[in-house]
This record gives structure tokens, sequence and C-alpha cells, in this order.
């Protein structure tokens, strides 16, 4: 890039960025986020046709996250093709069009978001938070709903499946007859997390611990 458009462009991307007023000071004194937003400024400085991201927003502050991300947004509707990579199932979701699901290092499953969640809109999935529940509970549930899939989740939740509708009341007026106090029940809307979850066996809270290990999320 010559530099008379080097400079300007720089100087663009700086406040694009909101590093303008950082600008004089020595990369060692920016903070985690403003060196994560130089670095991918330093990289599409000259407007490059192909980007690869390696997990962008891993372990900086939500704000410089979401700033990131919409930046990626604007690069990928200008035209910019994007290779990225992350751990947040959320992101994939959000900004890509294409995912593919690596595995210990090998892609397992690769598609368009829009193919991948359609199975997943054949399933009616339920969230249940409960008080007072007891370990034969699971058991009475499939006993008086068959057609109903019961999984205990963690902190007195509760996560029911079913390829037909789920019949909420009749469902929470028996755990309430057997004395378990139902605070929540809440329909889990199709997901990329969920299509992960089932293709993969990684559970999402699993990966996200060992990520916020190894350096923070965002």
């Amino acid at each position: 890039m010559h530099k008379g458009r080097r400079e300007p462009r720089a100087r663009e991307l700086l406040d694009t960025f909101g590093l303008s007023e950082a600008a004089g000071r020595k990369f060692g004194g920016y903070s985690k986020g403003m060196k994560r937003k130089l670095t991918i400024a330093a990289g599409i400085i000259h407007n490059p046709p192909l980007l690869f991201l390696d997990e962008p927003t891993t372990g900086i502050d939500v704000a410089s996250a979401r700033q990131i991300r919409q930046i990626i947004a604007d690069f990928h509707r200008s035209g910019t093709t994007i290779f990225l990579t992350t751990h947040y199932i959320e992101e994939a979701e959000r900004l890509c069009g294409r995912i593919a699901f690596i595995v210990s290092g090998k892609i397992v499953l690769t598609d368009t978001v829009e193919n991948l969640i359609q199975p997943m809109k054949e399933n009616h999935v339920m969230q249940l938070t409960v008080l007072n529940s007891e370990s034969a509970m699971r058991g009475k549930l499939t006993a008086a709903f068959p057609p109903l899939v019961f999984q205990d989740l963690s902190n007195g939740q509760v996560r029911v499946e079913s390829g037909e509708p789920i019949p909420v009341g009749p469902l929470v007026r028996f755990l309430e007859d057997q004395g378990i106090d139902v605070m929540e029940a809440r329909r889990i809307r199709p997901s990329l997390e969920e299509v992960f979850v089932r293709v993969t066996g990684v559970e999402v809270d699993a990966m996200k611990k060992e990520k916020e290990k190894a350096g923070g999320g965002s």
C-alpha cells in the first residue's frame, strides 16, 4: 500500500476501533482488548479479499468483543471472505453463513447455519427450573408422560424433549402435586448450540470452562 494511502487508512481504522486517543501510546501500554483491536486493524489495513481470524473475541471485555463482532459483520457484508475460529457457539451462529464443527482436530460436520438447525425445528424442547426436586422424580415424570423425554440438568433444571408440542399445564400441575415448585417453564428455540451438543457430544458449558482456563471469556 502506498504511503499516501497507508497513513489516512491507518487513521481511519484507529477511529473505527476507538483507538484514536491512544494512537501515540506504545503497544505495551494497551489493554488486552485494545491490543486485539489493533492487531485486527493491522490485518485489514489493505482491505484483503480473504481474512483469517483466530478467536478474535476470546479473553477481552464485552464492549470490545461487541465492537469486533460488528466490524467482522460489516466486512462480511462488504464482500470479504472470512474464516473465523471461535469457541463461542452463539458468535458463530450470529456471524457465519457456513459452519464447520471441529472435534479433536477433525471436521465432523459442515453446512449452512439454516441447514444445521432445520432438523432441530422438528423437535420441541422445554427447560424447567424447579425447587424441592428428588432423585426419583425423572422416573415418575417418564411414567406419567411416556411421549416425553426428560433429562436432569444442573441447578434444579430439567430438560424436556418431544416430537410433539409439550403440554405445559399438565406437566406443571403434576410436579406441583408432587410437592415440587416450578419456578420457570421456558421453551428452548432451536439453536446452533443444540446442534453442536447433539452432533459432537461435547457439552458447551464444559467447553467454555476449558476456554476460560486458557485465557478468559468475552
